[in-house]
């Protein structure tokens, strides 16, 4: 296994197509091809050629259906080559903001849909988070897009435009959680959900909080007071420093993000933030990447919208 430190080291190392099919064989089988039709494991699978050349395609020895590394995974039923794959999943985990579609079809010389569907099915790919809430929670909740009435960018429970969007972080690892409403129903549902009962949360002011008191240690920071630390020295600053990184990657790179694929956008910047410290996460990310996402799904109204 390779650890690339930086893109040009990939792109030396993965240069071409057969380069980046081995690498990812090595990946997912580590020498020995699995059949995803019956699941045989065998060194001794029956490589198929064209024209004398080898390219990929294997014949299970037990079932004897053909397949290749490609199945079973994101690439499944991608025409594109694995080279612009790799490439737009190394600049999607490295930028610390993310890419744009339009930005990665200028890099990787494909149009602006198929780039845009490449990035969703990165996200999906994204290992959903395993944040561990059980010490010191900060919780918080902010809001993302809209406009005011007066047309002009605003923050806020008063913007009705906007999307709300809860937050909770410990120990350096956050999650992040599209809701319907800042509700003290909807937000202790997630807390409930999420932290361990008789531990440390720390919140703001917003009333929709007054019950965690009933099974946590809570702790307020009066942020309309212009306090930031409370008396006892607990904060929010680090959920907040989330929430920055959020939309500035919202505003800066993606420009605008829907209510629908909100979620999706939410969750790659918590894989972001809570693998930030890791070294190898382009090999971590081609070990998981084992779901296929359709178009069609894309256009689905997300179940979230649908209740209530």
């Amino acid at each position: 296994m390779i650890t690339f430190h930086s893109l040009l080291h990939m792109i030396d190392t993965l240069h071409t197509e057969e380069d980046c099919r081995v690498y990812l064989e090595n990946m997912r089988w580590n020498g020995k091809p699995i059949c995803p039709h019956c699941g045989s494991i065998s060194e001794h699978h029956y490589k198929l050629t064209k024209d004398g050349k080898f390219e990929g395609l294997y014949k299970c020895k037990d079932c004897r259906c053909r397949f290749t590394v490609r199945q079973g995974t994101m690439f499944e039923g991608s025409n594109l080559p694995l080279k612009k794959w790799f490439y737009a999943i190394y600049l999607f985990l490295s930028h610390k903001r993310g890419i744009s579609s339009c930005q990665l079809a200028r890099d990787i010389n494909v149009t602006q849909k198929t780039a845009w569907f490449m990035l969703h099915r990165i996200r999906y790919n994204v290992k959903d988070d395993d944040a561990n809430f059980n010490d010191m929670t900060q919780v918080d909740e902010t809001y993302i897009g809209g406009k005011t009435k007066r047309n002009r960018g605003g923050q806020g429970r008063s913007t009705k435009q906007k999307t709300p969007v809860m937050g909770l972080l410990s120990d350096g690892l956050v999650y992040a959680k599209v809701i319907k409403n800042a509700s003290s129903k909807v937000l202790l549902g997630v807390i409930d959900e999420l932290v361990r009962k008789g531990s440390t949360v720390i919140s703001g002011s917003w009333s929709g909080y007054n019950k965690v008191k009933n099974e946590y240690i809570h702790e307020v920071v009066e942020h309309s007071l212009g306090i930031y630390v409370n008396k006892d020295g607990f904060h929010t600053n680090s959920i907040e420093g989330f929430w920055s990184q959020l939309k500035r990657g919202i505003i800066g790179i993606y420009y605008l993000v829907s209510p629908k694929h909100l979620p999706k956008y939410c969750k790659e910047f918590v894989f972001r933030h809570n693998t930030r410290k890791e070294s190898n996460r382009f090999n971590a990310f081609l070990q998981q990447s084992t779901e296929r996402l359709y178009y069609g799904e894309l256009l689905e109204k997300p179940e979230w919208q649908l209740i209530g």
